[in-house]
Order: C-alpha cells, then sequence, then structure tokens
C-alpha cells in the first residue's frame, strides 16, 4: 500500500501535535484541530477520488483508434482519452495528432507492421478511411479495402478481441420502395454508383467475413446517416446550391447525423454498451418541403431523365466530382431507424431541426451547382438559377458535338 499523500500527513501531523508544540489555550486548540480536522477530511476525499479513478482506468479496456488525427477520429480519440472508463487510447494516423493523452504511432493502416501497435489492445475503432470527393476513385478503393482489410487481419493476429467499423446508412440504399424508417437489420440494396459507396460494401462484407476468418474477432459496424460537422460531402454540398434540385415526381427525406452524436455512438460501441450493426442519427425525419421551409432555399424541379442525364454527362467529362449515384440519394428515402442504440441507453443529443441549421452555418459563402464548387466570382457571374443551367447546357452542347462529329 502507497503512503499517505504528503498533504495528507502534514494535515495528521498539525491534527496530533508533538508534545513541545501543543498550545497553551485549550480553547485555540480545540479549535485549530476541528479546522485542520476538516482539511483532513478534503484531502482524504481527493486521494480517494483519484483512487477510485485509478481503479476505474485499471479495469477499462485499452482502445486503439486508426485515423486519429483528423476529423470524428480525432473527436473520438479526445473523448476516450478524457474518459475514466478507458484504460488506454492507442493513437494511429500518418501524422501525429493534437491528443497528447494518447499514445501515438505514426504509419500508414495499410502498412502490415500495423500488428505489433495494435498488440494490448482490447478494441480497435478503425476511422481511417478516405471519402473525398476529389480523390482518385481507384486511389480512394485501394487505400479504404486494403487499410481495412490489413487492420482486421493484423488485429486478429495479436488477441484484439472486437473491431468497431464505421460505413454509412447508404449502404441501405436509396430506393422508392424503401420502407419509411429503414429497419436496421434491413437487406443492404445499394450498388457501387455513389461516392464510396462501393467501398463501404466492401468494407462491409470483410466486417462480416472476418469473425469466420478469425474465430475470437468480432466485428461491430456503426452506419451514420447523413454527416454534418466539418465533412464535406456530396450530401452536404447539396446545401451549399443556390436552388435545391429536386427531382420530378421522387420523394427525399432526410435524416441528419452530427458528429457529435456519431462520436458518442462509437464510444458505446468501444466500451461495448452494444455490438452488431446499428445506424447512428437524429430521431425521425424532414421531408423535402420542411428542409425547404427551414433553409429558405428554393427548389428547382428537373424531370428524372433530364437530371440524371446531365449528371452522368457532367461527371464524364470532368466538371463535377459527382457521379449520378449521388443524386438517387437526394431522390428517395433512405432513413433508417436508430432504435438499437435507443435500446443500449444512448440518445441524440441533437435533432435534425438543430442539424440542418448547423449545416447551413457551416456552408454559408459556398457556391456549389451539381457537385461542382464555384468560386464567388464564377457564382456571381451565372447568378442563382443560371449556373445550373450553364452547367446542364454544357452536357447538351457535347452531346451535340460529338453527334455531329459522328456524322462526319
Amino acid at each position: 500500500m502507497s503512503s499517505p499523500d504528503p498533504q495528507v500527513r502534514a494535515a495528521r501531523n498539525l491534527a496530533d501535535p508533538s508534545p513541545e508544540n501543543k498550545p497553551e489555550n485549550k480553547s485555540e486548540s480545540k479549535s485549530q484541530i476541528r479546522a485542520e480536522d476538516k482539511t483532513d477530511d478534503k484531502t482524504h476525499g481527493k486521494t480517494e477520488n483519484k483512487a477510485v479513478r485509478s481503479r476505474s482506468r485499471s479495469r477499462g479496456p485499452v482502445v486503439a483508434v486508426t485515423g486519429a488525427a483528423t476529423g470524428v477520429g480525432e473527436l473520438l480519440t479526445a473523448r476516450l482519452a478524457a474518459s475514466e472508463e478507458i484504460k488506454q487510447v492507442i493513437a494511429i494516423d500518418e501524422r501525429r495528432g493534437e491528443v497528447s493523452e494518447a499514445t501515438w504511432h505514426v504509419l500508414d493502416v495499410r502498412d502490415p507492421a500495423i500488428a505489433e501497435k495494435l498488440r494490448g489492445a482490447d478494441v480497435v475503432v478503425h476511422l481511417a478511411l478516405d471519402l473525398d470527393l476529389e480523390t482518385d476513385p481507384a486511389a480512394r478503393t485501394a487505400y479504404n479495402v486494403r487499410g481495412t482489410q490489413t487492420v482486421l487481419t493484423a488485429a486478429a493476429a495479436v488477441g484484439v478481441h472486437r473491431v468497431v467499423l464505421c460505413t454509412s446508412a447508404m449502404v441501405y440504399g436509396a430506393l422508392p420502395d424503401n420502407d419509411v424508417p429503414l429497419a436496421e437489420d434491413a437487406e443492404l440494396r445499394a450498388t457501387a454508383e455513389a461516392t464510396g459507396v462501393g467501398d463501404l460494401l466492401e468494407i462491409e462484407r470483410l466486417g462480416r467475413r472476418a469473425p469466420r476468418a478469425h474465430p475470437g474477432l468480432q466485428v461491430t459496424v456503426v452506419r451514420p446517416t447523413v454527416l454534418v460537422g466539418g465533412t464535406d460531402t456530396a450530401l452536404t454540398r447539396y446545401f451549399e446550391s443556390p436552388r435545391l434540385l429536386v427531382v420530378a415526381g421522387s420523394r427525399p427525406t432526410w435524416q441528419f447525423c452530427h458528429v457529435d452524436d456519431l462520436v458518442t455512438a462509437l464510444e458505446y460501441a468501444a466500451l461495448e454498451k452494444i455490438d452488431g450493426e446499428f445506424a447512428v442519427g437524429c430521431d425521425g425525419w424532414l421531408e423535402q418541403a420542411e428542409v425547404e421551409e427551414l433553409s429558405g432555399v428554393r427548389r428547382m424541379e428537373l424531370p428524372s431523365a433530364v437530371a440524371l442525364g446531365a449528371a452522368a454527362r457532367l461527371h464524364r467529362i470532368g466538371l463535377t466530382p459527382s457521379p449520378a449515384g449521388d443524386l438517387a440519394y437526394t431522390m428517395h428515402p433512405w432513413v433508417v431507424s436508430v432504435s438499437r442504440l435507443h435500446d443500449a441507453g444512448w440518445r441524440p443529443s441533437w435533432t435534425n431541426e438543430e442539424v440542418l441549421a448547423a449545416l447551413l452555418e457551416e456552408v454559408e459563402g459556398r457556391h456549389t451547382v451539381a457537385g461542382r464548387r464555384l468560386g464567388r466570382k464564377d457564382a456571381t457571374a451565372a447568378g442563382a438559377a443560371g449556373a445550373t443551367v450553364a452547367l446542364l447546357g454544357t452536357a447538351a452542347l457535347v452531346r451535340r458535338a460529338r453527334k455531329a462529329r459522328r456524322r462526319f
């Protein structure tokens, strides 16, 4: 058993002074002893609290986080490092992050040497994904799939018993006949046509296969809805447009997830308060009319053939980073129940209305048309709806030029 804190020893010495130091005035002595007893109690309380925290941390899991230096990974690393339920946080990224309480390892998650960095971890939360719209698709897939495969294999090799993967509710697919809301165990009907969704589907396939290939390894999959808070996706860029594009006859529905809520859901998964596959997002959803009323941004409605055809052509000729598949997620419902997290005791701290307001504030001053960011000069010259018409017109001109070349 360790020696008492020096302050505690001092308080005890004062409370029980040696004979040569005893005060002459007895009433003064009693008053002093009472005051010193209070100090002693406070000091003992602080010491006891520290001991409780120490015991709590000694019982908690060691959690490793990949992609720990930026974005959601950085927020989760900071939260886990501050938690008394976590014994230690191992942070892995290609550069060292700002969370000094974590143990840092700088390397690429595709490097097999990651196995040694994961040794001693109980749980790994894998957040090292590249879903940047501007990244070359082949390079993005190579990084995402190989990285996930390496982390799963390395984790199993060194005795990690759980890996938490974070994908997206987009894996359910956006389809006109989807239930509203979808059940969390609904069939994954997405295709690889939207940005990064093919990678996410492959990551989920690897996650399902891993426990069979590595007995003893468990995999948890977290699927956030439209993620907001320092993110840049085709779905957040939709709200940077001067008009909200609506495809005639479609039924868009919107369910948001603030990064704060995703981080707390990931913490639940890391602490194994929930396992399996589950969605995370705000309760309920917003219809398109509600989004337009709350945002104050008017719609521009186009026939399906025009909108999808133009989106495909613009992406093919390199004018926009978003493939036509991204448009489906602004056309058809893909909202999902978050009942599994609710059953585990988790509650979102944000509503859909609040996240939408935060998103609109975040994108204020940005100008995007059909997924393509415009400079201020371009946006001013093009005007509000004019920019969209100009891009759609570009696709039509390209089509006519190709037809003319074929005639000759």
